[in-house]
């Protein structure tokens, strides 16, 4: 078993192998209080006055704490953080690009893969959870999947286009990145 998470953990492109590790690294870390989420979240004030540039990625790395326990303040739970956005968003963009696979929500009802962002939606409404964070990575998706996929197709014009640079920096890993994946 262990052979088998390491051979999978190895085969991710490198983009999304850095995320993860970077993701669990510092939500780990914060969970055993050895980084401060009031480090990591997103702070535009902090950002332009103080120079913290590091809040423009930090707050895509950090996942809130799972549990029953509320959050310690109303201050704290006002704190923005963007990575429960950006998985949304990639469900989206992958609900978009799957959409006939057929799926099964806790085994109470199936559907297809088109409607799975709108049923998790649903969900974070039936436990009470907000929203907006979920509605926010549906319209970041959104954005991205008529902007590479829709927007090409109508003009022949690709504005989210990978640079030449960055190609060229994952040249070695015969993966294209900000296209689907798929090998030279």
């Amino acid at each position: 078993m262990a052979q088998a998470v390491e051979e999978w953990y190895r085969q991710m492109p490198i983009i999304t192998r850095s995320y993860l590790t970077a993701a669990v690294v510092t939500t780990v870390g914060c969970t055993l209080e050895i980084i401060s989420p009031y480090h990591l979240y997103l702070n535009p004030k902090l950002v332009v006055q103080q120079y913290e540039i590091w809040r423009l990625v930090t707050n895509f790395l950090y996942f809130r704490k799972m549990g029953m326990i509320p959050y310690i303040s109303e201050t704290f739970a006002r704190i923005l953080f963007l990575s429960n956005s950006l998985t949304f968003m990639m469900v989206y963009v992958w609900s978009k690009h799957n959409p006939f696979i057929h799926m099964s929500f806790l085994g109470l009802f199936t559907f297809t893969a088109a409607y799975l962002p709108w049923v998790l939606l649903g969900f974070s409404i039936l436990v009470g959870s907000s929203t907006w964070v979920d509605l926010l990575g549906m319209i970041a998706g959104h954005v991205y999947y008529f902007l590479e996929d829709v927007y090409p197709r109508m003009t022949g014009r690709r504005p989210l286009k990978t640079p030449t640079f960055i190609r060229a920096l994952f040249a070695d890993d015969n993966v294209v990145v900000g296209q689907h994946l798929h090998v030279d």
